[in-house]
Order: C-alpha cells, then sequence, then structure tokens
C-alpha cells in the first residue's frame, strides 16, 4: 500500500501523522510525507496581521519548520514500526502540488489533517485540504482525531458507495474494527403537501407509499452490504436512518460514537454529479469524526510499479521538488 501524508508542523498535522502511525498497515506499506513550500501567509504559519517586517524574514524560518515536521514525521512513524518511510518537500502552490506528487507516487491513500497552518485554518476545513478531498485522484482520508475504533460505512447504493464498500472489504486496516454499514432513507414529507391543500389526501397516500417503499429499499440495500462485508472476514452490522442524506449519516455517526466515516464521492442524482458532492461535501465539512471520501480506488490486481522510497540515512530529511 502507498500512502502520502500531508504534513505542515500544526496540530492537525500532527493528529493526521499519529493516525497513520496507529493504523494496522500492511508490512510493506510505503509512507511519503509530503510538505509544500509557498510563501504565502497563509500557508507559511504567519498571520495577515502580524507586522511586515517580521513577515519578510519568515521564508526560511518556514522552510526549516517544514524540514522539522518531516523529520518529526519521519521518526515518529518509523517508530511505529513502518520500515518504508521518506518525505519530499515541495514547492508550489500546496493543493496542485500535493495531488501531483500523489498522482506520480500512485498513492492508495492520501491523508491529510482536517486544517492547516495560518488564516485559513479558521474556516471549514482550510483551502488545501478542501481542495484535496474536491480533486484527488484517489481516496482521501480527513483526519479530525488520531485513532480510529469503530467505523460508519455510508453507503446509498451507488457505483461510488460500491468503490467505499470494496475499500473496507479489502484493505488491512479494517480488519479487526467494527463497522456499521448506514443507510439513510430520504422520507422527508414533500412540499406539496403544506401547498396544495386540495389534493392533501392523494399526496399523503402517495408519500407514506413511497417512504414505504423507501425504507424497505434502503434496509435492503445495507442488509447486503452488511452481509458482503461479513463473508470477507469483517465485523460488520447495519441500520437504515431516516431524514436528508448528509444530515442522516452526521447525525448516525455522533449517536454511534464512530471514529471514522467511510463514503464514497457521488450520489445518484442531481447536484451530487458535481465536484465532491453535495451529501459527500457536507459529511466532511460537518462531521463530528474522521472522514475517508473514496474515490478512484485501484483494482485489486492492478500492476502499478511501486515509488522507490528514500531509506537512506545518510540523505537529507527530505528532497525538494519545485
Amino acid at each position: 500500500m502507498r500512502v502520502v501524508l500531508a504534513v505542515d508542523g500544526s496540530i492537525a498535522a500532527d493528529r493526521a501523522r499519529d493516525f497513520v502511525a496507529r493504523l494496522a498497515l500492511p508490512a510493506d506499506t510505503i509512507v511519503r510525507a509530503v510538505a509544500v513550500m509557498d510563501g504565502g501567509p497563509a500557508l507559511s504559519g504567519t498571520s495577515w496581521s502580524e507586522d511586515a517586517s517580521e513577515s519578510k524574514h519568515g521564508t526560511e524560518s518556514h522552510r526549516q519548520h517544514l524540514l522539522q515536521a518531516l523529520d518529526t514525521t519521519r521518526s515518529t512513524l518509523e517508530a511505529a514500526g513502518l520500515s518504508h518511510v521518506d518525505s519530499v518537500l515541495l514547492l508550489g502552490e500546496p493543493a496542485h502540488s500535493i495531488i501531483a506528487e500523489a498522482d506520480e507516487y500512485h498513492a492508495d491513500l492520501l491523508v491529510v489533517g482536517h486544517r492547516g497552518r495560518g488564516a485559513l485554518a479558521t474556516t471549514l476545513l482550510g483551502s488545501t485540504s478542501t481542495a484535496l478531498v474536491e480533486h484527488a485522484h484517489c481516496p482521501v482520508l480527513v483526519v479530525r482525531e488520531p485513532h480510529a475504533g469503530r467505523v460508519l460505512l455510508a453507503d446509498d447504493g451507488s457505483a461510488s458507495s460500491r468503490e467505499a464498500v470494496e475499500a473496507v472489504a479489502r484493505w488491512p486496516i479494517f480488519e479487526h474494527l467494527p463497522i456499521t454499514v448506514v443507510s439513510v432513507a430520504d422520507v422527508r414529507i414533500p412540499i406539496a403537501i403544506e401547498v396544495q391543500p386540495g389534493i392533501y389526501e392523494q399526496v399523503v397516500e402517495s408519500y407514506i407509499e413511497s417512504a414505504d417503499t423507501a425504507r424497505e429499499q434502503t434496509t435492503s440495500i445495507a442488509a447486503r452490504t452488511a452481509d458482503k462485508l461479513a463473508a470477507a472476514g469483517r465485523h460488520a452490522r447495519f441500520e437504515m436512518h431516516e431524514g436528508a442524506p448528509a444530515a442522516g449519516i452526521v447525525e448516525a455517526a455522533t449517536s454511534l460514537g464512530v471514529d471514522l466515516i467511510v463514503m464514497g464521492t457521488r450520489g445518484h442524482t442531481g447536484l451530487a454529479r458535481l465536484a465532491l458532492g453535495g451529501t459527500a461535501r457536507s459529511v466532511v465539512l460537518h462531521a463530528p469524526c474522521s472522514v475517508l471520501v473514496v474515490r478512484g480506488l485501484r483494482a485489486a490486481d492492478a500492476e502499478v510499479p511501486l515509488a522507490t522510497p528514500r531509506t537512506d540515512d545518510t540523505a537529507p530529511v527530505a528532497a525538494t521538488r519545485s
């Protein structure tokens, strides 16, 4: 397995690093820690309100800060038993540089903390983390806390959900974790009931029938997926929840006290086809726990050459690329 871990020396990045260190990764896993050198204040850790004379001298100190973060990451992961760890300091715009590195590295997984350093850290996930989730070509794990115990697998029966199911069924990191498959039935009362009283009875009858069908289909989806995971040796159960999809997943994660949500990138219809998809985007932004968004899952028998790890202790802590 090939993992790219984005770090920047922030507390959030440290949590992502510790999350990776605690995962039950295959023995031959190769981890590449990456940091990006960009002179913008929101990415260098300086505040927009800081004195300019202080900021203009921050470039070299920021570089040293990133190199130290890479060195600490490598040491932490090696101490956790990962023998193939290397690091690279990239030059350029953070999200673009990290995605390009993950592509070149043929990454199976890209890991990032839920917020970065600097001014943009206060907005949602931060610009870099959001861009990685929306535009990376491989699964992206957004880490909020440095541990994974209980897992919620969101399944709506779509093709993207099937990728998420395959990841949980195949990846060794899920082998001993309790998994709850959650499917959400969208059975909200249609607006027509409120605005068209003349056809109230017909609308209610139709709503009840369609809601019952939705519940049955949703329960069936969750049950089949739980059976598939059990057949793959996973500890799986299922639940059916009701409501708007994103809110239902977040509420289920909160009530179940899970540490990780796993889901695909797109649902069935409408705006879900755009970018990350409305449901997945909302879950990533509002979940109380880490979220693994699965896309671009490689076939189990895909033959992709392994990138060569830098493990020479005499080499610099990080190579630098532009």
